[in-house]
């Protein structure tokens, strides 16, 4: 293989980039040119039964170039950073074994981050102070725990969207019960990395562009059925607007429609607005990305290794 070993780290590609930046696009054509092998980094990308919203590659993409860690998981179901890191170190161990080059790629940043520099050691979860909080953000409003954590741990507040009420509850909590901000506990983890891991990213250079591309985009997965697959799921009896897989970019949005929350037009643009949220977290972890290679297609990435 032609790209360099450094001691006895094994080498990993990771493609990253905002949501709608073309990084399925640029995998396939290094899958096409080269013995790469694809593992999602995606955390919507594993739900079964969710398949327009999350751009989830279609059958005849993936008889070219087979993802794994994609369609895995009943919605219903939880899955962990923890699992994650577990699950993609073992389909790297099974891409290197066959010779092959691992291609890690996706747009769930935490995922990444986790896989290249470890989780901390953090306190188990404690129902009831769970519990508290809450009721603290029925009876106060999310905005108020949001504030709190914003004054008790801005760095990890700035990395957490104000609506997302599960990491929001868990940074507090870690607080709660170990004393700590979750960013400190961040920097106390001195996991070693298994791997060479090579970044690449596709970072539009034009934010106007990108945001058209998201709207396109969105109006398109509305003309595939993305509303009506939203539906099936609003349907079934197991499923809540609070899981994770349902708090996804566009579901959560349609969920809220078919609630009568939100009429139809006033879904699909805060489904718009929420992608396009997205992908400006998405850039503002990569714009502090150690040692991270900006692309424009496939062949800067197969030129990096002589390919």
């Amino acid at each position: 293989m032609p790209y360099e070993q450094k001691g006895n780290a094994k080498s990993v590609v990771c493609l990253m980039g905002p949501t709608a930046s073309g990084k399925t696009r640029v995998a396939v054509d290094l899958v096409k040119s080269h013995r790469f092998e694809i593992i999602s980094v995606d955390s919507a990308q594993i739900y079964k039964h969710m398949n327009i919203g999350t751009a989830k590659p279609d059958k005849k993409t993936l008889e070219i170039a087979p993802h794994r860690l994609i369609d895995f998981l009943d919605p219903a179901q939880s899955y962990s950073v923890a699992e994650f890191i577990h699950d993609a170190e073992r389909e790297i161990e099974a891409i290197l074994k066959k010779g092959n080059m691992p291609l890690l790629t996706g747009g769930t940043m935490m995922y990444f981050n986790a896989l290249q520099k470890g989780l901390a050691v953090l306190p188990d979860a404690n129902e009831k102070i769970r519990q508290d909080l809450q009721n603290k953000a029925q009876a106060e409003g999310l905005n108020k725990l949001y504030a709190k954590l914003q004054k008790l741990d801005p760095v990890s507040a700035a990395k957490i969207h104000a609506n997302d009420s599960q990491r929001i509850m868990r940074a507090l909590e870690v607080i709660l019960i170990s004393g700590n901000p979750l960013s400190e506990l961040h920097k106390k983890n001195t996991a070693k990395a298994k791997y060479t891991f090579y970044n690449f990213a596709l970072l539009p250079e034009e934010r106007s562009k990108l945001h058209q591309r998201i709207e396109l985009r969105f109006d398109e997965m509305l003309q595939q059925g993305f509303l009506e697959e939203v539906s099936n799921l609003y349907q079934r009896k197991d499923l809540k607007p609070d899981m994770p897989s349902m708090r996804s970019v566009g579901y959560r949005q349609l969920w809220k429609h078919l609630d009568g929350e939100y009429s139809f037009k006033e879904a699909r643009e805060r489904g718009i607005i929420a992608t396009r949220q997205l992908a400006k977290r998405q850039i503002t972890w990569l714009r502090s990305w150690d040692k991270l290679t900006s692309i424009n297609n496939a062949q800067d990435i197969l030129a990096k290794f002589g390919i």
